[in-house]
């Protein structure tokens, strides 16, 4: 019996008895049947009540520093063992080349969200969501956002053409989130994200019920998801509109994520004709996206907009090019262009390109005749790379069809208007790239495809040494896009982790936001006592504060500092000049004058547990500080940030400056690196 491949559901892996209904899935470059897929057997109300019951506790007992130390074990730890990654990678049709941006890409997502994790987020189970709101006259009644871990699980759809970064790049902000995961794989691909998600159980890094796996089809889990779950999507316009019409997003609230195919673009900017950088970008740049993956990828360029009077330069260039790409198996280092995943996506591929034919293109290299030549020469699911060229470029086919393999058209556009309105007949995108040295066309441009687009590259000499290209979403970015692209996100940093988080505005006195959200807010209670800065993270606690001594600004202290450090601004040192200018009663001190002595009012001289101040956030001056006026600095310990990996952490520190009539002068955060033992 052919082997059947299995699913890790409910901790434990669970291989189907029968292949009865199972789908057979080949070696795209050889048609050797390599194994079956089903889920057959498989107790889909165990797998939700498995991440909802030990899952979530497991994982949400851990603090967000905490579940990107594992991240970033995690992805050592694969990163490891790509080698049996990309040898599975093959049978898909795939490169080492393209291999590399789903293996090693998808592996790279984990360390960014662990650096995120352990970098912009607290190490506590509740991130803070801007800043405070005051309700109230007096200040007795505040708001704040917080982010909270959902109490349901994510489940990822997967499309068949990045099976590794297409999983990672979901499961790194689901994780950090706090929230249990169930991956679907598509089923042509599934044995690659079945090997590495072997290895992340083995690796024994992550919590119980933190992953499951489900090979074959995930239908009936449908009916066990309710308002506390998601589903994140990644794949076809249609199968999109399927889901997000699905009873469990409808009527019982689970949160639907949808990153669809779409029509991207590529656009030659009119000042790139021949024999300029921006050109042979250009034309580098479409036969990248042509030929790696075979142009399986939601981001590939389909619509190719070129300037009229430069379409024939650029379809000969983009024809030349591809000539040297060699064709072939997967695995020679030769090879540029493999086959598609399947025979059934080489016909559905092939049939999307005669429908743009029939609706007004024609083919200038590649199509059908030379994808069957192909196909016979070397066995496998090959289909020719293949550029045709729109003679409409309002032909609705070429902006509706969508063929997703090694295919983009040629269509031509006559100004800028023009260019927009063409790349918005898309109906919305996840990438659109223009290349370009003319910032004016650049800047005009820009701005108005934007609101049809998830994200915009702007491409000329000056960053095409460094970029990664048209094709590559990275996870400091967001991923996604409007309209036909699915109208979801992805990645994009933070942000990638609070789409799996509930934002909850809170209302309440500042003593009480200060326990909820664990920094302290004004107004709530300072507690007066030994210096803080004597204190280690184990003895400081929010709310410690030192309330310092005055000390009287001279017209010495301002002079003397004018002279010290240049800063000879006439507002400190002209009496009348200064007394001219609305804002200031007369000579008054510098700013920095005023951050320097509160600093020598607060800071605690002794060696002791504050190791380095490292900045200053939110520098505010206020109130002017004339001649004779009198300073006091409040400091008081607002987050305390201990590290997982280091024997010290960060310590912000509320700074409130006041004058002698208890007027504010300046306010800002104090950051700190503080011993947790001393």
């Amino acid at each position: 019996m052919t082997e059947i491949l299995s699913s890790y559901v409910a901790g434990t892996w669970h291989t189907p008895g029968s292949a009865d209904g199972a789908r057979p899935v080949r070696d795209a470059g050889t048609g050797e049947l390599l194994h079956s897929v089903s889920s057959a057997g498989v107790d889909f109300a165990a797998v939700a009540d498995h991440a909802r019951t030990t899952g979530i506790a497991e994982l949400q007992k851990l603090t967000f520093h905490q579940r990107g130390v594992i991240l970033k074990k995690l992805a050592t730890y694969l990163m490891e063992r790509t080698k049996d990654y990309h040898e599975i990678s093959f049978t898909t049709g795939t490169t080492k080349r393209d291999a590399f941006v789903d293996i090693e890409g998808g592996i790279g997502t984990l360390f960014t969200y662990s650096g995120v994790a352990r970098r912009q987020m607290p190490n506590s189970t509740v991130h803070l969501d801007g800043g405070v709101e005051r309700l109230s006259k007096n200040g007795t009644f505040v708001g704040r956002h917080i982010l909270t871990s959902r109490q349901g699980l994510a489940l990822q759809i997967n499309a068949f053409n990045f099976p590794v970064w297409g999983m990672l790049e979901k499961f790194g902000p689901m994780f950090v989130a706090g929230v249990p995961v169930v991956v679907k794989p598509a089923t042509d691909t599934a044995h690659l994200t079945h090997a590495v998600v072997a290895d992340m159980i083995e690796s024994g890094l992550l919590p119980a019920a933190a992953l499951q796996l489900v090979t074959g089809d995930v239908t009936p889990l449908f009916d066990h998801l309710a308002e506390q779950d998601a589903i994140a999507f990644t794949g076809s316009a249609d199968t999109a509109r399927t889901l997000s019409a699905l009873d469990c997003v409808t009527q019982r609230g689970t949160r639907f994520f949808a990153e669809a195919d779409s029509l991207n673009f590529s656009l030659l900017g009119p000042d790139a004709g021949p024999g300029t950088q921006e050109f042979d970008l250009f034309v580098s740049g479409v036969v990248a996206e042509m030929t790696v993956k075979a142009g399986q990828k939601c981001t590939a360029i389909r619509r190719t907009f070129v300037p009229e009077v430069h379409a024939e330069a650029v379809a000969e260039a983009i024809t030349a090019k591809l000539a040297t790409q060699g064709v072939g198996d997967p695995r020679e280092k030769s090879t540029r262009l493999g086959p598609v995943v399947s025979d059934k996506q080489r016909t559905d591929v092939l049939d999307a390109v005669d429908q743009i034919i029939a609706g007004g293109a024609r083919v200038l290299t590649g199509g059908r005749e030379e994808s069957d030549r192909l196909a016979v020469e070397h066995g496998g699911a090959y289909v020719a790379a293949t550029v045709l060229q729109a003679d409409d470029a309002w032909s609705d086919a070429v902006h509706d069809i969508e063929a997703f393999g090694p295919v983009t058209s040629i269509i031509t556009y006559s100004d800028t208007e023009d260019a927009v309105r063409l790349a918005a007949r898309g109906r919305g995108s996840l990438v659109g790239s223009v290349v370009t040295h003319d910032r004016e066309f650049a800047t005009e441009f820009v701005r108005k495809v934007a609101p049809w687009h998830g994200r915009v590259l702007v491409l000329d000499r000056d960053d095409a040494e460094e970029s990664t290209g048209h094709g590559s979403p990275l996870p400091n970015l967001i991923h996604g896009g409007p309209g036909r692209a699915g109208g979801g996100e992805e990645m994009g940093g933070l942000r990638g982790i609070t789409h799996f988080m509930q934002r909850t505005a809170i209302q309440a006195s500042p003593d009480m936001l200060t326990a909820i959200g664990g920094e302290w807010v004004n107004g709530s209670e300072r507690r007066l006592g030994d210096h803080p800065f004597t204190k280690s993270l184990a003895d400081l606690r929010i709310g410690d504060t030192l309330d310092s001594e005055w000390r009287e600004v001279t017209l010495d202290d301002i002079e003397h500092f004018a002279n010290f450090t240049g800063d000879t601004f006439y507002a400190h040192m002209k009496e009348e000049a200064a007394a001219a200018n609305p804002f200031f009663p007369g000579r008054v001190a510098h700013g920095y004058l005023i951050v320097s002595f509160a600093a020598g009012l607060f800071v605690q001289p002794d060696p002791g547990p504050v190791l380095a101040n490292y900045g200053l956030e939110g520098l505010n001056f206020i109130t002017p500080v004339s001649p004779g006026d009198k300073l006091k600095v409040t400091l008081t310990a607002k987050r305390i940030t201990p590290r997982e990996t280091d024997e010290y952490g960060e310590v912000r520190w509320d700074a409130q400056v006041v004058n002698q009539n208890d007027e504010p002068v300046a306010n800002y955060d104090v950051l700190t690196l503080v011993a947790k033992e001393y």
